[in-house]
């Protein structure tokens, strides 16, 4: 099942997304089920729901597919670290390997598919990240690898919005980052089922799913899910230590290989292909999920903080 929020004659609705007669249409979900409500059923239970009329996706504005509690995005891809650090002049974090990292994102800056994306404010080098999102269905606690999987409802394209620039400044401080990611996120189009994707699992249990970027109408990178160094049910066992997740969380896989622009600065050595601008259109594709497509805008002017006040010791 294909789950959506969208916009039509100025309201908002749930509902399921479906292929019929070569067009791909849309059905609105009863008016008391939300999409996390939704999410928290099985797969029973999403099926019996009756629909509204078919309409078709050309014809409705594509909302955020949920509006999660939490963000946790992840670092699971071996390749995507590779590069970075590359750009960095610095050695591979061997810390990486043991455990599997991840930062708290902004769920308040959420975006849909084909929504424009504002520069963030004194940022010089933005930066995409292709990423898969799993969305959670299940409230869990410490968390183990036998019931992880189970927890999860659905997938989402997450595409990470970064300000490299900001973010090297975030990275000094010390405390995670912070103006380097908070501008932007994108979800969607929609979030597919955990159900419809078992199939495409790999010999060693790791979901193959293909993802791909465009920039300007340019494939600029390839790689696929099952190459990730940490599964999603390891991130959610970490994830769930000490704490629990709840319905509509969403944990971001981290950016694949050759999944953002910063990973192919670090690797040569330059700004190629340079820094996103206005106007820059970035698409995403994931097999069996979907594609999610932006363009970059003009942000807000940025305003000026002050200096702090030193106290003499």
């Amino acid at each position: 099942m294909r789950i959506a929020r969208y916009e039509l004659g100025g309201q908002s609705f749930a509902g399921v997304v479906e292929d019929q007669d070569e067009q791909t249409v849309v059905r609105s979900l009863p008016a008391d089920v939300t999409v996390i409500g939704l999410l928290e059923q099985s797969p029973e239970e999403r099926a019996s729901h009756s629909l509204g009329e078919a309409v078709a996706l050309a014809d409705v504005r594509l909302l955020v597919p949920v509006q999660p509690p939490s963000v946790r995005d992840f670092v699971s891809f071996e390749r995507h670290i590779e590069g970075m650090v590359m750009g960095d002049g610095i050695p591979f974090p061997q810390a990486w390997y043991s455990a599997p990292a991840f930062y708290f994102s902004n769920p308040n800056s959420v975006f849909a598919t084909r929504d424009e994306i504002p520069m963030p404010p004194r940022a010089e080098r933005f930066d995409y990240e292709l990423e898969i999102g799993a969305i959670i269905g299940t409230r869990g606690k410490d968390l183990t690898l036998d019931n992880a999987r189970s927890t999860i409802a659905g997938y989402t394209i997450f595409n990470d919005w970064s300000a490299r620039d900001l973010q090297g400044e975030d990275r000094k401080l010390g405390m995670g980052w912070a103006k380097g990611k908070d501008t932007a996120s994108t979800l969607g189009p929609w979030i597919v089922t955990a159900d419809e994707l078992e199939q495409y699992r790999d010999e060693s249990g790791r979901l193959d799913l293909q993802m791909t970027v465009w920039l300007n109408g340019e494939q600029i990178g390839t790689d696929t899910l099952a190459s990730a160094a940490w599964t999603f049910e390891q991130m959610l066992v970490y994830a769930s230590r000490g704490t629990a997740l709840v319905p509509g969380d969403v944990i971001g896989s981290g950016t694949c290989g050759s999944g953002c622009l910063g990973e192919l600065w670090g690797r040569r050595g330059e700004l190629d292909p340079p820094p996103l601008k206005p106007g820059d259109v970035v698409k995403m594709t994931v097999a069996h999920i979907g594609t999610i497509e932006n363009r970059v805008v003009e942000g807000s002017e940025p305003v000026d903080y002050g200096t702090s006040r030193r106290v003499a010791a």
